[in-house]
């Protein structure tokens, strides 16, 4: 599997209350979880602790949260990547708690998710001792191949989905596309019977589509086209269109970024080439629907599409 940093930092942002009672039962008697949260992105960036040279990445949402008493804590997020074992995770996860301390004066609470294979690997504790002077830092720590997928998919949290979907990703390579295409199609099912928010659902589904993916990228439009007829006539109809719509933005601002966008004027529609080649091969949106998401004639797209018949 890719590791795309996007999913985790968007499912955390989208769930993190839920992600606070998935972890801590009493978590609303603990948090005001009405005043909401402050995502320290820049402040991580400042005392982000260096891995090894060649290692994977991971990613890091450090929080900022309110009890109930008022009082202003820190939650620190560590999300290990699939696959990845590191011996000295437990040292950098002390780094990280003495760094925050040391630049902020804050106390933190670190939960450490561990998304590899590797059954053996649960760190939860650092310890240092030398000539009678001993360091013991422990943290949660939370080994996502241990759990059990029935009692995730009894869970009411939002979360538990998000633990199915890495379960699922850690048997991919066992899998025929068929396989986990019926899979995905399952747990999308089970997802939409819950009543959870609609926002809270399409942050799940979106995770769901995006984070375990098919060898053959034609299954993608298929996937999508068995969530759009399950979904008909109820409340989470458009979901998919809804996914591709935000998709679709994405991808013309990382084209404006990268200078790709000259106008709509005739004569600078050759700029749109790459956004609407994107939004007709991953999106697999029609004609119409990439011409009015990329602004650009109809005509202009149907050029792009035949040029790629041409390269099959």
């Amino acid at each position: 599997m890719k590791f795309d940093d996007s999913l985790w930092k968007a499912i955390l942002e989208d769930l993190f209350a839920d992600f606070l009672r998935f972890f801590f039962p009493d978590a609303d008697n603990i948090f005001d979880m009405k005043k909401g949260f402050t995502y320290l992105d820049k402040e991580m960036a400042q005392i982000a602790v260096d891995g090894e040279p060649e290692s994977p990445k991971y990613v890091d949402k450090l929080v900022k949260v309110y009890t109930r008493e008022g009082i202003e804590q820190w939650v620190l997020v560590h999300v290990e990547v699939q696959g990845y074992v590191d011996r000295h995770f437990e040292q950098r996860m002390y780094m990280y708690n003495y760094r925050i301390f040391d630049r902020y004066r804050k106390q933190i609470t670190a939960i450490a998710l561990l998304t590899d294979k590797d059954k053996q690997f649960h760190p939860a504790e650092y310890r240092s001792e030398f000539l009678g002077t001993s360091i013991r830092y422990s943290f949660n720590s939370y080994k996502i191949i241990a759990q059990d997928e029935a009692a995730l998919l009894q869970s009411s949290n939002p979360f538990a989905f998000v633990v199915l979907t890495v379960l699922l990703a850690l048997r991919r390579d066992k899998l025929t596309d068929k396989a986990l295409f019926d899979l995905k199609v399952e747990l999308v099912r089970k997802l939409l019977e819950q009543k959870f928010a609609r926002a809270i659902i399409r942050g799940i589904f979106y995770f769901i589509r995006n984070y375990v993916v098919f060898a053959d990228p034609e299954n993608d439009s298929k996937f999508d086209s068995k969530i759009d007829s399950i979904t008909q006539k109820s409340r989470h109809m458009g979901i998919v269109e809804m996914l591709k719509e935000r998709e679709a933005k994405k991808i013309l601002e990382r084209g404006e970024k990268a200078g790709l966008e000259k106008g709509l004027e005739k004569g600078k529609a050759e700029g749109k080439t790459e956004e609407v080649y994107n939004l007709i091969t991953r999106l697999a949106l029609s004609d119409a629907q990439a011409a009015d998401v990329a602004g650009v004639p109809v005509a202009f797209v149907k050029k792009v599409r035949a040029s790629l018949k041409k390269k099959k």
